[in-house]
Formats: C-alpha cells, sequence, structure tokens
C-alpha cells in the first residue's frame, strides 16, 4: 500500500471586519443578526477546509478580534489585514504570509461564505486545480469567483469582486469545469443564495441560526457529509 500523500496547499481566506460584512443580505437578515451570520459562514468554511485531506493549514486575513479568536479555536491561522487596502490586497498579503515561511507552498484563496463547503468537495477542486500553474472555480451565478489556486512559485494575482470570473480568465487562470463541486461554489450575498446554502445542507454554525433567519418557509436543513 502506497503512503497516503501529506496534505499541500495552505489557503488564504479573507474575512473583513464582522460589523460591514455582508451588507448585501440587508434586505432579508436584520442588522443585529449579520454579524453573527458571517461569523458563521466563516466558521462554517474554515472547519470543513481543516478537515480537507489535502490541506495543510488555513490563514485568515481579518482585522475583526472576535472573529480571529474564534477561527483560531478551529485551528486557523490568524493574520492582520496589514494591507487594509480591500479584499485583493489581503488575500495577496496572505499568500505572502504563507511563503514566507514555505516558499514553494502551493496556495489558493477560498471565499470566506461558504457555510454549505464540504471537505470532499473541496478535495476534488484542489486535486483538479494542481494541475495548472493557476486555477479558479466560479461561484454559483457564474460571474464571481469563490476559489482561486497558485502552484508553487506562482503568484496568485487574485482579482476578486463583482464579475471577476472574466478577469480571471483573462489573466490566464484555468477555469476549472467540474460537477458536483456546489459547495464550494455556494457563496452567499443575497436571499436567494442563503436559501440555496441551507438547501445544500449548511454546516453546524449556519444551521444553529436557522431558525431566526427569514429565509423562507419549508427550506431543508441537514449537514453537510465530510
Amino acid at each position: 500500500m502506497k503512503p497516503s500523500r501529506p496534505p499541500s496547499w495552505s489557503l488564504v481566506v479573507p474575512l473583513k471586519p464582522l460589523a460591514r460584512a455582508k451588507s448585501r443580505l440587508a434586505p432579508v437578515v436584520p442588522d443585529r443578526l449579520r454579524p453573527g451570520l458571517a461569523l458563521a459562514f466563516a466558521q462554517d468554511t474554515v472547519a470543513a477546509a481543516l478537515a480537507c485531506g489535502a490541506v495543510r493549514d488555513v490563514v485568515v486575513v481579518t482585522d475583526d478580534t472576535a472573529a480571529g479568536d474564534a477561527l483560531a479555536e478551529l485551528g486557523a491561522r490568524i493574520v492582520p489585514d496589514v494591507p487594509a487596502d480591500g479584499l485583493n490586497a489581503a488575500l495577496a498579503y496572505g499568500a505572502r504570509t504563507v511563503r514566507a515561511t514555505r516558499p514553494t507552498a502551493a496556495v489558493a484563496a477560498l471565499n470566506a461564505d461558504l457555510p454549505a463547503l464540504r471537505p470532499a468537495e473541496l478535495q476534488q477542486v484542489l486535486s483538479r486545480a494542481a494541475e495548472f500553474p493557476r486555477a479558479f472555480l466560479t461561484d454559483a451565478a457564474g460571474i464571481g469567483t469563490t476559489f482561486l489556486s497558485a502552484a508553487p512559485e506562482v503568484e496568485l494575482r487574485p482579482s476578486f469582486g463583482g464579475p471577476s470570473r472574466m478577469r480571471h480568465i483573462l489573466s490566464g487562470a484555468e477555469e476549472l469545469l467540474l460537477e458536483l463541486v456546489d459547495s464550494v461554489r455556494q457563496d452567499v450575498d443575497t436571499g436567494d443564495d442563503l436559501r440555496a446554502a441551507f438547501a445544500l445542507g449548511a454546516g453546524p454554525y449556519t444551521a444553529a441560526l436557522r431558525g431566526s433567519l427569514p429565509v423562507g418557509p419549508g427550506t431543508p436543513v441537514r449537514q453537510p457529509q465530510l
């Protein structure tokens, strides 16, 4: 029997201060609930990522102390958002932080709002991404990006935000056309996204808040298969 390969990927997860997170959910989630919901998304994302066999570690770039403490308890490494210049600067800084100690690390950026993330599906994405210098996965809407990878010694060059799918294509990153990885694509920005995440099976932190969220009757909730 061949020995199992050690985890190789370092994932960089950006998280803005919780008080400013998920503003687009305002029409369906009250202001008082959004910070806790954003944290739950991040907790489910980080927990699932750390449960993926291909993941060596997860670096969360955030200036939110409470979120940092909660995610550190799950095993994430927390680094401050030193650039303080938006999402892509934070991701690039996180990748540089990883490679400051592991220069040949394979790194990937992953959204913090993937509450239905399943380790097995993330494993599929990482396995396929390993075949390319840079690769990305578009979001469920087919417009944005939830995942971007860079092979060892390749610069990440993130261009997240808005219609980022086309920007990543134009940057030369390979689009990963994979089936059955919906949990890696389903980020949450709107009420419809939230309903879709619950339909896929939200993780335990997000599922615990289900009863207080007006996301519509009859939405099935189940624990994701790890």
